[in-house]
């Protein structure tokens, strides 16, 4: 046995020398006296202002921003619709305005009755819907295939955005003489306005949604194993497609401009039409009610859009 040096103390005894401490050294943390308790320090709220107080504003679970209840959101709603209705009333009756230039809102309702019966604005209403509809699917069509390839491919955006970026300076309307020599006067002149009108812009917005995936979900896919199209179809595509709808939300209203542009030339039906052959008699009540029947159906297509992106982009913010 080897005698324990001078100076050096035996770890097999503790401090005192008198006897074997299962292994433990001074200092050892089973040593060490418990941390006393805190109390745990709740996060500072900010103070709730009279108008959320007013208005119902809850708390995000997250802690950041505020949740407006639901029946406080219908109010506001309400609000916006009722307020200029009212304005627009008091406007009306009190004569500051001559009822030819400015027409009652009982007016427009009873215009608008008197269209509704005769079939007129029903058939308006579709030929107008048709030709947007085709106008806006055809350049949906055009727009997010060439968007796509811009996002993703260096050579296809030095090829097509300097083209792009020029051509959607040029107004719609410009094309009109253009197009009617070289379509006539029939539907494909007009459709072709709105396709010139929506997929310019369409396109570039749609290459700005792509180019916003971040690279690190491309990369992390491929070291996974994903070739070029698993991850285009199964990355960029889901990522992207939230605001590809954000865009044709914005450009389904252009394509509505564009279809009453088309309709005032050499239309013998649609919504555009109407507006025209109403303004040759001072028919102003009437060209109210049209347009009320263009910016409800304009509302119907962006909540139909902005539902279909909350059902297919849930992932989004």
């Amino acid at each position: 046995m080897v005698p324990a040096q001078a100076g050096v103390q035996d770890p097999a005894t503790d401090v005192g020398g008198a006897g074997p401490v299962s292994g433990r050294r001074p200092g050892d943390r089973a040593d060490w006296p418990p941390l006393p308790k805190r109390p745990a320090r709740e996060r500072p709220r900010q103070p709730v202002s009279p108008l959320a107080r007013l208005l119902g504003l809850g708390r995000r679970p997250e802690g950041r921003g505020r949740v407006l209840p639901a029946r406080t959101r219908w109010a506001l709603r309400a609000v916006a619709v009722l307020v200029p209705l009212a304005l627009w009333a008091v406007v009306s009756s009190l004569g500051v305005v001559d009822p030819t230039f400015l027409p009652s809102p009982a007016a427009v309702a009873q215009a608008f009755a008197e269209m509704a019966a005769s079939g007129q604005l029903l058939s308006d209403a579709a030929a107008s819907l048709g030709r947007v509809s085709a106008g806006f699917a055809l350049a949906v069509a055009i727009s997010v295939p060439l968007g796509m390839a811009m996002g993703t491919s260096q050579v296809a955006l030095a090829l097509l955005e300097p083209v792009i970026g020029m051509l959607r300076y040029l107004p719609a309307s410009a094309f009109i003489p253009l197009l009617i020599i070289w379509l006539g006067l029939g539907e494909p002149s007009k459709i072709a306005i709105l396709v010139i009108g929506v997929v310019f812009f369409n396109t570039l917005m749609t290459a700005d949604a792509v180019r916003a995936v971040p690279a690190e979900l491309r990369k992390a896919a491929a070291t996974l194993g994903a070739t070029g199209g698993e991850v285009l179809r199964k990355v960029v595509w889901p990522y992207a497609l939230p605001g590809m709808l954000d865009a044709m939300r914005v450009n389904a209203a252009a394509a509505w401009n564009f279809v009453v542009v088309a309709e005032l030339i050499a239309a013998e039906s649609g919504l555009g039409y109407r507006i025209v052959r109403a303004q040759r008699f001072l028919q102003t009540d009437r060209i109210f009610a049209v347009l009320v029947v263009i910016g409800v159906i304009g509302l119907a297509i962006d909540v139909g859009l902005r539902l279909a992106r909350a059902r297919m982009g849930r992932w989004a913010a």
